[in-house]
């Protein structure tokens, strides 16, 4: 099955040589599942030609903010509409989480309560209890008509979202790793505060389950379809 990596955001440079890009860590993270992958990176205006070059679609996480005015924004939601309409699956991660959202009718801001770092717990009837890595301040705080919300954290509630048997999108990052998450502190730590950031520093060695979510994204991408 062929999936295609809507890349739009880049690891830190200083953290590449050892964890590689953002579309690397997913190819990563659902290895050995019989998947074959074609990245786009959208945030450099490389988009593909139509939602049938992919049998599913993968939104990656980015530090932008989905709201923010990049040329490369709109395009990406009206593919995004388009994939949707078609019935092609699709799984986001993070900003992928917002960004489908706010394509479909939702709204997606910063969090009055602030910021979301390191090792999360959500619990959730469908996936069971996670315990998965974020980094996010934004979070969507309306949900689409479409989406029905099936797992959430303290902080967020609006963590795990699906429509129906076409998306499923997470806030968190299951591509994330601990090692990936102490640097990621140190390159792009300094717009956290400090608790934030010492605490996600504290917790960083945290049992993760993010293969048993991987296991997930696999089952929903392979699900029979009309």
């Amino acid at each position: 099955m062929k999936i295609g990596i809507l890349q739009t955001g880049h690891a830190p440079d200083e953290t590449q040589d050892e964890h590689g890009d953002y579309n690397e860590f997913f190819v990563k993270l659902l290895e050995g599942k019989g998947f074959e992958f074609e990245n786009f990176p959208v945030l450099d205006g490389i988009f593909p030609t139509s939602p049938n070059d992919a049998e599913g679609w993968l939104i990656t996480g980015s530090r932008f903010g989905v709201y923010e005015d990049h040329d490369w924004i709109a395009p990406l939601e009206d593919f995004l509409r388009e994939t949707y309409a078609s019935g092609i699956p699709i799984v986001g991660i993070c900003f992928g989480h917002q960004i489908l959202a706010q394509a479909l009718g939702g709204k997606v801001e910063k969090f009055k309560e602030g910021w979301s770092v390191g090792p999360q717990k959500y619990t959730s009837d469908m996936f069971g209890e996670q315990n998965i890595i974020a980094w996010h301040q934004d979070q969507i705080v309306e949900k689409p008509a479409d989406a029905k919300v099936v797992g959430s954290s303290e902080f967020c509630e609006n963590a795990i979202l699906v429509y129906g048997n076409k998306a499923l999108t997470i806030q968190p990052h299951p591509e994330f790793t601990g090692p990936f998450l102490t640097d990621l502190l140190a390159t792009r730590g300094k717009v956290l505060p400090v608790d934030v950031r010492e605490d996600a520093a504290n917790r960083a060695g945290e049992d993760l389950t993010s293969a048993s979510f991987a296991d997930h994204i696999e089952k929903f991408f392979k699900a029979d379809r009309p």
